[in-house]
């Protein structure tokens, strides 16, 4: 079980302060690694940092950066440089996930009415928000060899059912659905971990696509219902179902694995 083990090892972890973020971070911390957490909201940041320092009872280095500006993340990986001296992992994890309103007369979710600022933040978040955190964070791991892993989804391997979506009484037209830009950006993202792989490879450097299924997090019933008649195990994600694929994709587990997509839909991709 050694291989799993992520001792001494600095492992960046992006939108650490969000549903997935903080599971990331408390896997990497029960390896036995060095998380160093970054996110914009400096207020669920700190809530994050007070709860895993209080249970692990030592100090976890955080950094509220936005990763869109290529100074901050620059600034940011020289400041963990010379703390720690190396960067062994960088799970790129951030992401927009913006909650549009439903009020049944020009949806702004749909393809014909989302708006270009829409598309402008999600992509500035999700794509190149990675390939600024890869540039730099990456850069440092290839100096010793590491693991990068992009949080894709299983959406990034199919189009969504927007019939998951639909809300009775809507006209068509009027029915809310999954934004483009998520598809766009999780699949964009297997692009990247690709491209890396491939590019770093003789430095010694592993990138991995995690490509989740949905996860529980108190939705609608009705919603939770239709999605799990889609997936072969009949249910969502837990929270915290996925450290243990993280943990494989960082670690010495999976040195031979490299520029794929490790899939954890329970089967949903299967059907």
């Amino acid at each position: 079980m050694k291989q799993f083990s992520l001792v001494n090892k600095v492992v960046v972890v992006t939108g650490a302060a969000g549903l997935l973020g903080r599971n990331h971070v408390q896997a990497i911390a029960d390896a036995g690694g060095i998380p160093v957490l970054i996110d914009i909201d400096a207020l669920n940041m700190k809530s994050v940092i007070e709860e895993f320092e209080s249970k692990f009872g030592i100090e976890f280095s955080h950094f509220v950066v936005d990763i869109t500006d290529e100074n901050q993340v620059k600034v940011c990986c020289e400041n963990i440089l010379q703390k720690y001296g190396h960067i062994d992992g960088l799970v790129n994890n951030a992401a927009n996930n913006p909650k549009i309103e439903t009020n049944g007369v020009n949806e702004q979710s749909r393809l014909e009415n989302f708006s270009i600022n829409s598309w402008q933040a999600d992509i500035s978040v999700g794509l190149t928000g990675a390939f600024i955190c890869t540039k730099y964070f990456g850069t440092a791991i290839a100096l010793q060899g590491g693991s990068i892993v992009n949080i894709s989804s299983d959406l990034g391997l199919i189009a969504p059912d927007q019939r998951l979506y639909e809300k009775h009484g809507l006209a068509p037209g009027n029915q809310p659905v999954k934004p483009v830009t998520y598809s766009v950006v999780k699949t964009g993202l297997i692009g990247l971990s690709r491209y890396t792989a491939t590019y770093w490879a003789k430095q010694g450097v592993r990138c991995n696509s995690l490509c989740p299924g949905g996860v529980e997090n108190s939705q609608d019933p009705s919603f939770v219902a239709k999605l799990t008649s889609l997936i072969p195990l009949g249910r969502m994600a837990r929270q915290n179902e996925y450290q243990g694929s993280l943990i494989f994709l960082l670690s010495d587990a999976s040195t031979y694995i490299t520029g794929t997509e490790l899939v954890a839909d329970g089967g949903r991709t299967a059907w």
